[in-house]
């Protein structure tokens, strides 16, 4: 069964008992589950509090930084055996790239408008339904940024001692669950 996050009221994923920020991800590892892409980085704790003050992709300059920081501690974790550290770090590094792009190609961060035509709903209220997607204008400088963190991003993901890592943790337990 899923649990609700009583602030937002978004779904968490029903392989974890509790709310996510309610875990001591260093405490409990056995409780991690790897998810697909970037889900959790922001809820998985003491890891999100750790990496998410160097977490800057404005500029190149900016980006550089932020990636050498997040692989060091990457790096960091790794040589502690810190499979979920590692993890999140390298969760960090992609949603460098991803958000980095996102505001290369979309210069509000929005990659959709909603239809200005309203649609009646079931209860007579007037809302947007439809989504469009918005032009597609490159930002140089953000796609630079993007290109820095994908690089560190690649680097993590091949990295032969974090892939070994994260098959013992999946082996260990995520088959038990």
């Amino acid at each position: 069964m899923a649990i609700r996050n009583t602030k937002k009221e978004k779904r968490l994923p029903s392989y974890y008992s509790k709310e996510l920020t309610e875990i001591d991800f260093r405490k409990h590892p056995e409780l991690y589950r790897v998810g697909k892409g970037e889900q959790g980085v922001l809820m998985v704790e003491p890891y999100k509090s750790e990496i998410l003050p160097y977490w800057k992709f404005k500029d190149p300059e900016a980006a550089m930084t932020s990636s050498e920081k997040i692989y060091d501690l990457f790096i960091e974790y790794l040589t502690q055996n810190d499979f979920v550290g590692a993890d999140i770090a390298r969760k960090f590094l992609q949603m460098g790239y991803t958000r980095a792009r996102r505001y290369a190609n979309h210069k509000s961060g929005r990659k959709y408008a909603k239809n200005p035509q309203k649609e009646e709903t079931s209860q007579g209220e007037k809302e947007a339904r439809t989504k469009y997607l918005l032009p597609n204008e490159e930002d140089p400088v953000k796609a630079a940024a993007a290109a820095i963190f994908k690089q560190k991003w690649k680097s993590a993901k091949e990295n032969s001692y974090y892939q070994e890592l994260m098959e013992n943790h999946k082996k260990n337990h995520e088959q038990q669950t």
